[in-house]
């Protein structure tokens, strides 16, 4: 069992929480984990880049001059890729790096990256987490009561504009909704902050319908 300490917005201690392992897998299964890092990095990735090959270079097909007897090097017609202006000889071409997991496997690594947080003593759990209005300074105030001074992912159980906007001016700092967690951003952050509600939805695994975040 983690037993993990319960906080309120001003940082002081108001409950406890018993954490099972066997609810986030039992153990950190780093070859899955790896998996689906590499693939977070690979979807990120736009594969537009490219360029013209001979074929898409307007020009003659003429070869410019005879094959010996010149002096000159062989050369063929104006488009090859010796000349300026001609294609490139293995040019680049739009492609897909886009790779898939089953959802099991995408979980299953999502849980493994909240338990190696929660082994690492990098995850704060807080009771609750409104703002009224849109103020980053609010939420500034709120990570230092609870003592972040890091890149930190503070997960929410439902989707909330007011908070979004206010971490949207603050450094290594995102928020998202439990339904879009996933391996790779909880790797992408030092620490986690859960509200005590997401952090159970996440143990009593309640969220059907997750995308998660891929």
């Amino acid at each position: 069992m983690i037993n993990l300490a319960v906080y309120n917005v001003d940082g002081q201690e108001v409950d406890s929480l018993k954490v099972d392992e066997a609810a986030l897998g039992g153990s950190v299964r780093h070859p899955l984990l790896k998996q689906a890092i590499v693939m977070y990095h690979a979807n990120k990735r736009v594969g537009t880049a490219a360029t013209k090959s001979r074929s898409m270079v307007v020009g003659s097909d003429r070869k410019l001059f005879r094959q010996k007897g010149t002096g000159n090097a062989r050369v063929g017609n104006i488009r090859t890729g010796k000349r300026v202006g001609g294609g490139v000889t293995f040019a680049k071409t739009t492609r897909d790096f886009r790779q898939r997991m089953p959802k099991k496997q995408r979980r299953l690594a999502r849980d493994s990256a909240i338990l190696a947080k929660l082994l690492g003593n990098d995850v704060v759990v807080v009771d609750g987490l409104k703002l009224q209005t849109p103020r980053t300074k609010d939420f500034v105030g709120i990570l230092n009561n609870l003592k972040i001074d890091r890149s930190c992912l503070v997960t929410i159980s439902s989707e909330d504009a007011n908070l979004v906007k206010s971490a949207d001016n603050i450094p290594k700092v995102a928020v998202l909704p439990v339904s879009q967690l996933n391996a790779g951003d909880i790797c992408n952050y030092r620490k986690m902050l859960f509200t005590k509600e997401a952090l159970l939805s996440v143990l009593n695994k309640d969220q059907a319908n997750e995308n998660d975040g891929y």
